[in-house]
């Protein structure tokens, strides 16, 4: 943990946090995100019957959704092989932009980092950051080497009126 009381540098806090190996991650956008949810039971069946189908002794528990993604809860860790085949799923529903869907994952690591102090507002702008600007911060940081994140940034304003802002990011 780095504490700087100055306002020139950002305070990160780097924190552990159960893992999940049971999970399957898809990036998506919201709009397919919701698509998904609203007709998730009956992509849990006929996911299930298909991996069925194939002999394949994994079978989907429940389906939720997180801030940018979906995330597919299995009773064991899948495989190469169940990955993909829950990937042509996804990208094979209805009403599911299939270019907007990234491919699925699974959980990396169990920490994120918290960093505060970072201003909410682009410079002399009244733009906020977004999730894009901080990849590329953290990207040139040699810090963050050979660590890939988990999923966007989520950027927080601490106070209506303040231009200070919080950033969880997972790694």
């Amino acid at each position: 943990m780095i504490k700087d009381n100055s306002k020139s540098k950002p305070q990160i806090n780097m924190t552990t946090k159960g893992m999940f190996r049971k999970q399957v991650i898809i990036s998506m956008n919201n709009t397919n995100k919701n698509n998904f949810i609203k007709e998730s039971s009956a992509h849990i069946t006929n996911m299930n019957r298909a991996l069925k189908n194939l002999k394949i002794n994994v079978m989907i528990n429940f389906i939720q959704q997180d801030l940018n993604s979906i995330i597919i809860v299995t009773n064991k860790v899948t495989s190469t092989l169940e990955l993909q085949m829950i990937e042509n799923y996804v990208k094979n529903a209805n009403h599911i932009n299939t270019e907007e869907v990234e491919t699925p994952r699974l959980p990396q690591s169990k920490f994120y980092l918290k960093i505060i102090g970072i201003l909410y507002l682009q410079k002399n702008t009244n733009t906020p950051i977004i999730s894009s600007m901080v990849k590329d911060i953290i990207k040139r940081n040699h810090i963050f080497n050979n660590i890939m994140l988990a999923f966007r940034p989520h950027i927080i304003n601490i106070f209506p009126r303040s231009d200070i802002a919080i950033i969880w990011v997972d790694i």
